[in-house]
């Protein structure tokens, strides 16, 4: 099993006094995790499948008493695919009111945020993280940092959700279960798709673009549908952890840009079954592209993982210099540029210094990545 890096701040929030809310694409190791923290507890645990009838019954729109009698006798409670219980957020309010003296961790995909069953009842009751397919120092730390550093370009292509590397060989086949089987499954379920061939070509066509910036009205045109729904779609894709959106940074609106977006896939796997290309990188003419989103989904893993509270930008100003990632922690900027090619030259713009000064910058190449991932 990949030992995995969350699991030490799920330590330290356990016996709080608070739910623990774990949310991530599917097929990340949610449960594997869930029942990692429950060995723990061998006597006094209850794990809970809401895939399961009879467990999802049992918690939907129980009462105290109810909730008392099912928890008697366990101090660990888990409730995994919580989000197909109806007014899931409702239930663990009761039991995190009534019984403090219990830890619930309840396990979801997306559509815990998207039916919004979550959130509002559980303010101020909960720590809510984000698992997200293996992260490189999960990857190296379990194979070893020169074995993962040999299988870079591998990583590239074929991603880093756990099926793919624990099945060398049938990384395709694998990609394509997952992808046909749980891609969508939750935007479906909850019911918010009412294009569906719609969605399908939007993401896509967010695949093609994959490190440029999107413009929703030229996809609107492309797709023959409205900007709104383009939007309202994108926001979905993000809400399901397939895909998230970077932000220009403009504090100077007369040169820099502020209305476009970049959008990047949470896994390079995906994004390549998505257009069906796995040829070797020298055969691509999308390779810078995805060493980016290799490396700002990298980045985004460790920065949650790590509990550090950054937040993330593309630069660009109306005269096309650009740099193509800057973090913001505590009002201190730092910027990077992308170049899989090591003997690249880069020069950093000097309008962006200038408005930015004692900005680090750096350049991220492949013999030198192993610090910022």
């Amino acid at each position: 099993m990949i030992q995995r890096l969350l699991i030490a701040r799920l330590q330290e929030r356990l016996g709080r006094k608070k739910a623990i809310l774990l949310l991530g694409p599917r097929q990340t190791g949610k449960t594997t995790l869930a029942k990692t923290l429950l060995a723990d507890f061998p006597e006094k645990s209850l794990y809970l499948n809401a895939d399961e009838p009879l467990d999802r019954e049992r918690l939907t729109d129980a009462s105290s008493a109810k909730l008392q009698q099912l928890t008697a006798g366990y101090d660990f409670v888990v409730i995994d695919e919580a989000q197909r219980v109806r007014n899931i957020g409702l239930t663990i309010k009761l039991m995190v009111d009534q019984f403090p003296e219990k830890q619930v961790l309840a396990t979801g995909s997306s559509s815990l945020d998207l039916a919004n069953t979550m959130n509002e009842p559980l303010t101020g009751r909960k720590f809510e993280f984000n698992l997200f397919p293996i992260s490189w120092q999960e990857w190296s730390n379990h194979i070893g940092a020169l074995e993962a550093e040999r299988g870079l370009e591998q990583r590239l292509l074929y991603g880093m959700y756990p099926d793919v590397l624990n099945n060398p060989g049938d990384e395709r086949m694998t990609l394509a279960g997952l992808t046909s089987g749980y891609l969508y499954k939750d935007l479906f379920a909850f019911g918010a798709i009412r294009k569906p061939e719609i969605l399908d070509r939007l993401v896509k066509a967010l695949a093609l673009q994959l490190g440029n910036e999107v413009s929703y009205n030229e996809l609107a045109n492309t797709l023959k549908t409205d900007k709104e729904t383009v939007s309202n779609y994108i926001s979905l894709l993000e809400k399901a952890f397939i895909i998230f959106r970077l932000q220009p940074l403009s504090r100077n609106a007369r040169r820099e840009i502020s209305t476009s977006r970049k959008i990047y896939f949470y896994d390079n796997g995906i994004r390549n079954m998505l257009i069906g290309n796995f040829n070797p990188l020298e055969l691509r003419s999308d390779t810078g592209a995805l060493w980016e989103n290799f490396l700002v989904s990298e980045r985004r893993k460790r920065n949650h993982y790590a509990g550090r509270f950054v937040t993330d930008y593309f630069w660009r100003t109306q005269a096309g210099q650009e740099i193509d990632y800057v973090e913001e922690t505590d009002g201190q900027f730092e910027a990077f540029e992308f170049k899989w090619n090591p003997n690249r030259s880069v020069r950093f713009p000097k309008t962006f210094l200038d408005a930015y000064p004692n900005t680090p910058c750096s350049v991220v190449h492949r013999d030198n990545f192993l610090s910022f991932v």
